[in-house]
């Protein structure tokens, strides 16, 4: 089967798409593509009554939350740094952290909790998913506060389902028969009728309902923080797997980096923390058609983490002790490494963007331009609003993330 590509692919991410290709009715690389854990970030499988965990992938249901609130840039443009700070201060970024503020949701009554054999033999992951329900975790995760084109501020947060989906999908990858250890094995399919299929399909969901009860408790947080109120809201997915109709036949599409875009629905596109962000709307045409009303989800990653921040690495030192005594200590130092990233702090400051945490390895140059992945998926999408950048913030650099997309 040929996989259609928007926009161009890198031999690696290709032969990648290929091996999932062979099991699947249609396999697309959206423009923001580049090589994932087993299938393409930027991927979109489809498949007859089977999904594969590993084409969903570890973070089941990251997706983009924006808000829009009713105010405007005058109402709070003299104290972006002041909000920077309350706001970074106020959410958890980072790994293994858990929130400051507990917070109650109805997504911990659902009774998948106690029907789905994994959920109900591990009920420490409930209380993991409770402690850490509103955190935001590291690597491309982030809250971000916007204005757009008409001054107007949106608040963006982009970040999944945490430790539950992790271990959601680590498990049903194994019942499928993948090593998830293994980069690029081939994704192995559930039957969505198999106990194992059903299974894991209704904890994939309960995973969403957690991503999108996180993304909204966060914009709901610092929108309060700005001290405005929500106006108008686009929330969606792109790491999941749907039933859809397609040309009058029914389909499991699995989107792992790529946002649904059917004719009229709205999505939030975040870029990298020097560019702006978009929202978009579906629109009906040949091409939306053939892409199975699939876009992009991002800009799309074109430097390595490693390449972008150098390797970490670790050294036995020797540090002498008030008393005399010598005691051995692990430091740990970065060698190499592509972006100069306090240069990238003082461009960012110097565009009025107020950056708080992040690394080399978000840097902008790491990534696509927005406008370039865009244009490859021409009469599927028309733009909405265009959101440039006043408050971005992130994990720290030196954050390792787990829960990895």
């Amino acid at each position: 089967m040929t996989v259609r590509v928007f926009g161009k692919a890198d031999p690696a991410t290709l032969a990648q798409a290929e091996r999932c290709a062979v099991d699947a009715e249609a396999m697309l690389l959206m423009a923001d593509n580049h090589k994932g854990y087993g299938m393409p970030v930027g991927g979109v499988a489809v498949y007859k009554d089977k999904v594969p965990p590993a084409g969903v992938g570890f973070d089941i249901a990251c997706g983009n939350k924006a808000v829009l609130t009713n105010l405007s840039l005058g109402d709070i443009e003299g104290r972006l740094s002041r909000l920077a700070d309350e706001i970074y201060a106020s959410l958890s970024f980072g790994i293994g952290r858990k929130n400051a503020t507990p917070v109650v949701h109805r997504v911990f009554d659902d009774p998948a909790w106690d029907e789905v054999g994994f959920l109900k033999s591990n009920p420490d992951l409930k209380k993991k998913a409770l402690d850490q329900l509103g955190t935001i975790g590291s690597g491309n995760h982030y809250l971000d506060v916007f204005a757009d084109e008409a001054d107007r501020i949106w608040v963006g947060a982009h970040f999944g389902s945490r430790g539950l989906g992790h271990a959601i999908a680590t498990h049903f990858m194994k019942r499928a028969g993948d090593n998830p250890n293994i980069v690029d094995e081939t994704p192995n399919t559930l039957d969505v009728g198999s106990r194992h299929g059903r299974d894991y399909i209704r904890a994939m969901r309960l995973a969403g309902d957690y991503a999108y009860a996180g993304r909204d408790w966060v914009c709901e947080t610092v929108v309060g923080i700005l001290g405005g109120r929500i106006i108008e809201e686009v929330h969606n997915h792109h790491n999941f797997a749907w039933q859809e109709t397609h040309g009058g036949e029914s389909y499991w599409v699995v989107r792992k980096g790529a946002t649904p875009a059917f004719p009229g629905q709205r999505s939030f596109i975040g870029s990298s923390m020097g560019d702006v962000s978009v929202i978009v709307e579906g629109v009906d045409s040949e091409l939306s058609r053939a892409a199975f009303y699939s876009t992009i989800h991002g800009a799309g990653r074109i430097m390595s983490r490693t390449r972008a921040a150098g390797k970490r690495r670790k050294r036995i030192v020797e540090q002498k002790q008030p008393d005399g005594r010598v005691k051995k200590i692990t430091e740990w130092y970065t060698e190499g490494g592509a972006v100069d990233f306090e240069a990238v702090r003082l461009r960012i400051a110097q565009s009025g963007t107020h950056l708080r945490g992040a690394g080399a390895d978000e840097a902008p140059e790491v990534y696509k331009k927005l406008a370039d992945v865009l244009a490859h998926h021409g009469s599927t999408v028309r733009i909405i609003h265009t959101l440039r950048p006043l408050i971005v913030c992130m994990a720290g650099g030196n954050e390792f993330d787990p829960y990895k997309d």
